[in-house]
């Protein structure tokens, strides 16, 4: 049988669009943040005004299968993830809880995403699941995930560019701006 590297890949953010969340975000806080507002991995620090956590996480909690259902995909990720669909394994690998599963399935389908495995992990700690997985290459849009998965497994970390990710980054993470350029970072990698 021939070898089939596995890419371990996030999903929000990765495979969907960094901005996905916040129309929903800025219509439950009659509020108009952009991306670029986004300067942490965490959706409060655009906000000019206190939001109080608390209520923004039971808010999220009540909407996040809904936001999840409807998350736009990234552009060209379904075409290149289709093409290496074949040639690797696609483990995906994501923070987001499991009662989100069923809806994640859903979405994977009506988006014909190909999967060889998904994972729900319920924590931003992937190092564990990628480690026990046997990932290659991990593909991820939160900043101190790719750091502390690139140094701790010592793979390459594929990181997606985000106004919120834009800090130092050891030299076996590697910063995209889109999948055309993952797609192509692979190819080398691969050859």
């Amino acid at each position: 049988m021939k070898f089939k590297p596995r890419l371990g890949i996030d999903i929000d953010g990765t495979v969907t669009t960094a901005d996905t969340l916040i129309p929903h975000i800025n219509k439950r806080y009659n509020t108009n943040i952009v991306l670029d507002d986004v300067i942490e991995y965490d959706f409060l620090s655009a906000f000019t005004e206190p939001i109080d956590r608390d209520e923004f996480a039971k808010w999220f909690k009540e909407n996040e299968a809904y936001m999840y259902s409807v998350s736009e995909i990234a552009n060209n990720a379904q075409s290149i993830l289709n093409e290496w669909h074949s040639i690797y394994e696609l483990y995906y690998i994501s923070a987001r809880n499991q009662d989100v599963l069923p809806i994640t399935y859903k979405w994977f389908e009506e988006n014909e995403v190909p999967y060889h495995h998904i994972e729900l992990i319920g924590s931003h700690d992937k190092i564990e699941v990628a480690k026990k997985h046997g990932v290659h290459v991990f593909f991820e849009d939160k900043h101190d995930n790719a750091v502390s998965i690139a140094e701790e497994l010592k793979i390459p970390v594929i990181l997606f560019d985000t106004p919120y990710n834009r800090k130092a980054v050891p030299n076996n993470v590697i910063r995209v701006h889109n999948w055309q350029e993952a797609n192509d970072w692979i190819k080398r990698h691969f050859k």
